[in-house]
């Protein structure tokens, strides 16, 4: 039972990792791993400073130890130059203290210089981790330089990718084969009018086929037919050759056909006006309109 449980657990742990992957904005995910990194970051270059700082102190220690290493063998040497010219002296008590202070300078000296020689080895030993100390630091430098250079251009491709999906669903919108919202598309709205059009012209198309039609076409051609004898009669009675002189001037719409025209050069000054005397002297016209009068 134990088993199932924490299968169940794992199981929907896993389940929330993958949906929570699936949600997550990735800006915030790219924040979080720059931020991780930099963490790391100062971390190590925390611990590369006390392996540099282990290194320095280390070499503190080794100068002040050469340094007592150097008192004690002048001590010593001064001892037994002490010691010699006091034997030389004939006093032989004073040239053995001197002797034994000798001998104690240089149990000390002894001591000193395995001390020095034991610094010595660590002090190796802490150049090499430093070296690799500064050596890791610089490899995690170029590093982070990496990540924010990967982080910019992932930022870039991020806003990219979303302007693509904006594209995208603006082309889906436009799309005939879009999903029907609240907003018609242009290819509903063109469907919607060349419907509304193609049954404007089949109702005119069978409208235009029916019997009221042809009486209406009927219609049409005789008044054509009584416009034209009507026509010819008021051209025939212009007068024989009414119409067909080129020279004479048309009759206006709405003239008198019985008024007489002007000759050639009749009632005209020389500057091709009409003389106001003889247009003066002409008959009035009848009171028909059109030059119909009481014919019509």
């Amino acid at each position: 039972m134990a088993n199932v449980v924490r299968k169940i657990a794992r199981y929907l742990s896993a389940s929330a990792n993958r949906k929570f992957d699936e949600r997550a904005d990735p800006r915030v995910q790219i924040d979080q791993a720059i931020e991780e990194a930099r963490r790391q970051h100062e971390a190590l270059v925390q611990q590369a400073a006390l392996v540099v700082g282990n290194q320095r102190q280390l070499e503190m220690r080794l100068a002040r130890q050469a340094e007592e290493v150097a008192n004690l063998t002048e001590s010593a040497r001064s001892s037994l130059l002490l010691a010699d010219r006091a034997r030389a002296g004939g006093d032989v008590a004073r040239a053995v203290g001197y002797e034994e202070t000798a001998q104690a300078f240089a149990s000390q000296l002894v001591s000193a210089e395995a001390s020095l020689e034991d610094l010595k080895n660590l002090h190796r030993q802490a150049a090499t981790s430093a070296a690799q100390a500064r050596t890791a630091v610089e490899e995690n430098t170029a590093r982070m330089q990496r990540h924010l250079a990967e982080r910019a251009r992932l930022l870039t491709q991020i806003e990219h990718a979303a302007m693509q999906e904006q594209m995208t669903r603006a082309m889906e919108g436009m799309s005939s084969l879009a999903p029907a919202g609240d907003t018609p598309t242009l290819a509903e709205i063109r469907d919607k009018v060349e419907q509304r059009y193609a049954v404007a012209l089949g109702r005119h198309e069978l409208a235009s086929q029916g019997v009221e039609a042809r009486m209406i076409e009927v219609r049409r051609a005789t008044m054509d037919a009584r416009a034209q004898n009507r026509l010819a009669e008021l051209r025939g009675s212009l007068g024989p050759g009414g119409g067909a002189d080129a020279g004479a001037p048309a009759v206006a719409a709405g003239a008198d056909p019985h008024r007489p025209s002007l000759a050639k050069g009749q009632g005209t000054e020389p500057n091709g006006h009409v003389d106001t005397a003889s247009r003066d002297s002409l008959p009035p016209a009848s009171g028909g309109v059109g030059g119909v009068g009481s014919d019509a």
